[in-house]
């Protein structure tokens, strides 16, 4: 990120604006984010009200009470300010890189992340997700936003297998279906920012309910972890809220699932893609 001596920009104007007026505890969050408006875009709302010393609730007030609608919009609007234009596409090129260049840096960015996501992996949570999986009596993914590709490839991978799998995308029905879960079935909360409220929710339900929980998350620290049994990182060096190499990063942690549970199922994984392929080849030219 850029330094953030551009005391020019609007999200950090408007607290500066309105910091005279707002009660002391406020104020205490509103220095706390002009000093180091850089580390809020990789925290919750939870873990700034940590750093400051206060309650989750003051820290959406202080919000609401400098203009923003609430803490997403806060983290929002510091980023945009924090990155310069062409970070807001992609964190790496410039305004004058070539096709070729342009590329060649998202391909390298890309790859670093699959580096850095398996430097970081936790094996002893690879294998309990593993188990988990195999063993479930019925698996609910779910996943919201730009999560939804991950949600579909990671179904149609276990799908293959046999195993009782759902995949839902719908806020309203992660809800529903994981209310008729418990003991015995598993929940997986697919979620880069680990924020959203819906798949957080949906973990929570689950997790009340009994049944074993499952994220895969760009933020270890983040607030759907708390309802994770296991939690399976992604890491991404990327300014954008919105990731981009984080996904590719998601996507081979759940092919790596697959894989290792189609190879303790190995005459069920190549029973079934015969049967797949016998199915598909009539409609292949």
């Amino acid at each position: 990120m850029q330094s953030t001596d551009r005391s020019s920009t609007n999200a950090l104007s408007r607290i500066r604006t309105k910091l005279p007026a707002l009660a002391a505890s406020e104020a205490r969050v509103a220095n706390w984010v002009i000093q180091q408006p850089e580390k809020i875009v990789n925290l919750s709302m939870a873990q700034v009200a940590q750093a400051c010393g206060v309650s989750d609730t003051t820290v959406l007030r202080f919000c609401r009470n400098t203009g923003f609608q609430g803490y997403t919009d806060l983290k929002l609007s510091i980023a945009r300010d924090l990155t310069s234009p062409t970070q807001v596409i992609h964190d790496d090129i410039t305004e004058n890189d070539p096709p070729a260049l342009i590329a060649r840096k998202v391909f390298m960015a890309n790859i670093q992340a699959l580096y850095d996501t398996l430097e970081v992996l936790d094996e002893q949570a690879l294998v309990q997700a593993i188990t988990h999986l195999q063993n479930a009596k019925q698996i609910l993914i779910a996943g919201v936003g730009t999560s939804i590709p991950i949600v579909q490839g990671m179904y149609n991978m276990l799908m293959r297998l046999g195993l009782n799998c759902k995949a839902q995308t719908d806020s309203y029905l992660q809800l529903m279906e994981v209310a008729l879960l418990g003991p015995g079935d598993v929940v997986v909360g697919i979620s880069q920012s680990g924020s959203s409220k819906d798949p957080v929710y949906t973990l929570k339900q689950a997790k009340a309910n009994g049944a074993a929980t499952i994220c895969i998350t760009g933020n270890a620290e983040s607030p759907i972890t708390q309802y994770a049994d296991v939690t399976l990182l992604s890491v991404a060096r990327e300014a954008r809220i919105e990731a981009i190499a984080s996904r590719l990063a998601q996507m081979s942690i759940a092919d790596a699932l697959y894989v290792a549970v189609a190879l303790n199922n190995m005459d069920i994984a190549i029973r079934n893609e015969k049967l797949i392929w016998d199915a598909l080849l009539p409609k292949m030219f």
